[in-house]
């Protein structure tokens, strides 16, 4: 069971990334996906959750109507797309999978690393 994230990177303040995580040893379609952040010396905060169906989604107060989660279940894969990027949002970002039929079943990934400066 894995989940590896990629496309982090370093971007200039206003400009865009788009995360990826892909799942491999289970499905992702019974699973409520979400993305989380961890900056320097800071908790590790919820960023953007999706169901399983793909047709709510949820986010973070500092991050709304800049990013975006979706997911494509048939390629097991969720992306986050950052738009008008701040230095505030410098973190690893962690994508977390949880079965909705047992919340005891959780798997989290590695992180990326996302840097915001001029």
């Amino acid at each position: 069971v894995q989940l590896v994230e990629s496309g982090g990177g370093l971007v200039q303040p206003g400009g865009s990334l788009r995360l990826s995580c892909a799942a491999s040893g289970f499905t992702i379609s019974s699973y409520y996906m979400s993305w989380y952040r961890q900056a320097p010396g800071k908790e590790r905060e919820l960023v953007a959750g999706i169901i399983s169906s793909g047709g709510k989604t949820n986010y973070a107060d500092s991050v709304k109507g800049r990013f975006t989660i979706s997911r494509d279940n048939a390629q097991n894969t969720v992306y986050l797309q950052m738009n008008s990027l701040k230095p505030d949002d410098t973190a690893v970002y962690y994508c977390y999978a949880r079965n909705i039929y047992n919340k005891a079943i959780n798997y989290w990934g590695k992180g990326t690393l996302v840097t915001v400066s001029s």
